[in-house]
């Protein structure tokens, strides 16, 4: 019966594990990042290069660059903020 019970506790884990796609990935391509990104904007197009944005929460947010269809180049940046710290005015 033990035999039995790690059978099935080995084939849950192995089966989560294959069950995990990677979001991005070199050489992906164009039409299968759009289909899992819903949320990516076209940011810019420059002869047979597209670049993507995609929006990860309010700080961050990736650049995927497409040429002829396949993804060469992957970028995460932060957002800067619109407004600097607030300024203390030490008028006594």
């Amino acid at each position: 019966m033990k035999k039995y019970l790690w059978i099935v506790v080995a084939s849950l884990i192995l089966s989560s594990c294959f069950g995990i796609r990677p979001e991005f990935q070199q050489g992906m391509n164009e039409r299968k990042f759009l289909r899992q990104n819903k949320e990516a904007v076209l940011s810019g197009i420059d002869g047979n290069i597209k670049v993507y944005r995609v929006q990860r929460d309010d700080r961050f947010f990736v650049l995927a660059t497409f040429e002829n269809g396949q993804l060469i180049k992957l970028e995460e940046r932060e957002l800067t903020p619109v407004w600097g710290p607030p300024i203390q005015n030490d008028e006594n």
